[in-house]
């Protein structure tokens, strides 16, 4: 494969293990934790899974990704942390990097989104240090050997442009013979007291469960919620409702204060499920 169509890892040996084996081992034992009284995985339209370092918030996105089957393509929406690059940047072709192997973009579907919604742009900046799909990626692989990715990065916080988004999602996977999981990569709060932050981010963790983004949207802009990944979750309960959604369930609430300690400034993590 052609080295410029290779994403390379941004953050393997920093927020989580770039040993091959000392990840799988890590993100193994996080999946392994979470399996419920070895409950069935549920067929899931959409999830949030956050995106810090394995050691903060790897329980939350192993509870996330051990419940969910993961089928071979998924959308994996992200925010634009490092302000590189286009507000809706897509990357249509290649294939992404981890300690882990190659997980191929899925071309087809892709394209299909981009004939849908000519607003997303091809963009490699965006991507290129952007943390918050790559973290999501070696789950997604020990869960699903052929997964193959559409990843998003989103740069916006315009209600319409998110909404519009998910509306076009919503279409391109009604008209697919196969399954598509929409993952919206987010942490909640940051860098506030671990009480102020668990009560706003179940604030916007009650919207998120009512299936209701414009509630979200609203909540995260009035009430100052540094929930980074905002945008994403909208988007993809836009188009979970579209597709039918008629619940969300929290699978795991945590804060970085429950790992270092630290209660003063924390980050909070939610990991859910919508079906």
């Amino acid at each position: 494969m052609s080295s410029t169509l290779l994403r390379h890892p941004a953050v393997a040996g920093r927020f989580y293990p770039g040993d091959r084996e000392d990840l799988r081992a890590e993100a193994q034992a996080y999946l392994s934790q979470a399996k419920f009284n070895n409950q069935a995985a549920v067929q899931a339209i959409g999830c949030i899974a956050p995106h810090a370092g394995y050691v903060y918030s790897g329980h939350v996105a192993g509870a996330v990704f051990a419940q969910v089957e993961i089928p071979e393509r998924c959308i994996v929406l992200c925010p634009n942390h490092t302000g590189m690059g286009r507000a809706l940047a897509i990357l249509s072709e290649g294939a992404w990097e981890t300690p882990l192997g190659e997980v191929p973009i899925d071309e087809e579907l892709a394209g299909a989104l981009k004939r849908q919604f000519p607003a997303l742009q091809e963009d490699a900046a965006a991507h290129r240090a952007e943390h918050a799909i790559e973290v999501e990626l070696p789950f997604l692989q020990l869960r699903q050997p052929k997964l193959k990715i559409v990843p998003i990065a989103l740069g916006t916080g315009q209600f319409d442009v998110l909404e519009a988004l998910g509306m076009a999602l919503a279409e391109v996977i009604a008209a697919q013979s196969a399954p598509v999981l929409i993952v919206a990569s987010s942490d909640m709060n940051h860098y506030e007291s671990d009480a102020v932050t668990r009560v706003k981010d179940h604030r916007a963790i009650e919207r998120i469960l009512t299936l209701d983004p414009r509630g979200l949207f609203d909540v995260v802009t009035q009430q100052n919620i540094s929930m980074c990944g905002f945008g994403p979750a909208v988007v993809m309960l836009t188009a979970a409702r579209q597709l039918g959604a008629t619940s969300a369930e929290l699978v795991k609430y945590a804060t970085s204060g429950d790992i270092s300690g630290d209660r003063n400034a924390v980050v909070g993590y939610a990991g859910v499920v919508v079906t």
